[in-house]
């Protein structure tokens, strides 16, 4: 698939495996019920609900699933490369990374991530950040985007050091971007990262 200005973007159903640091990043099962008992974790997890609110909230299994699937949908429709994060050893899952609302006109997408508990302090979050930007960011073998972007809510320092780790460049506050914590009624600012594909590579 090619855009103009040559950009070449392989088709998003046949994402690829990626690899580095110790970690596999493997593309989600829609249809698994162990990744979807996997996303319940991560998406349940207090940290995770501290810092972010999820257009439909996981509070079940059964919603787990739902939104496992919505996810894989939108893999399918090149609108998102999600991964799960795994130890490339044992096949341990250790989280989430994905690359969102991707936007083929302006060759630009946005990226997150999430921890299980029992990874953190591993800096897993990092070198999967890492991964996934290089191959977002790189051509003919990735998607060739021109632009990524990492926001986060004003307090989560963690989260700031990650991007700033990667590579993401602090460029401003964005003022009321973000609903608050578990409510879809009241909001918080944002900081904005970005990366492109012009910038220097890191080695986190």
């Amino acid at each position: 698939m090619t855009i103009a200005g040559g950009r070449h973007h392989p088709r998003p159903h046949l994402l690829p495996d990626l690899h580095g640091h110790g970690l596999r990043l493997r593309p989600w099962d829609g249809d698994s019920e162990a990744d979807a008992e996997i996303w319940f974790r991560g998406r349940t997890d207090p940290e995770f609900q501290r810092w972010n609110t999820p257009l439909k909230i996981t509070s079940d299994l059964d919603s787990a699933r739902d939104s496992l699937r919505a996810s894989a949908e939108n893999v399918a429709s090149g609108n998102s490369a999600a991964y799960c994060i795994t130890d490339a050893a044992t096949g341990a899952p250790l989280g989430h990374v994905g690359v969102n609302v991707i936007d083929r006109l302006m060759s630009c997408a946005r990226v997150g991530y999430w921890v299980l508990p029992e990874a953190r302090g591993r800096r897993v979050a990092t070198h999967a950040l890492t991964i996934a930007a290089r191959w977002a960011l790189a051509e003919p073998d990735g998607l060739g985007l021109h632009r990524l972007e990492l926001g986060h809510a004003i307090g989560h320092d963690a989260s700031c050091h990650i991007a700033e780790r990667c590579g993401f460049r602090y460029e401003g506050t964005l003022r009321g971007a973000m609903w608050e914590a578990e409510r879809q009624d009241a909001f918080r600012d944002v900081h904005l990262h970005a990366r492109l594909a012009t910038d220097p590579d890191v080695t986190p």
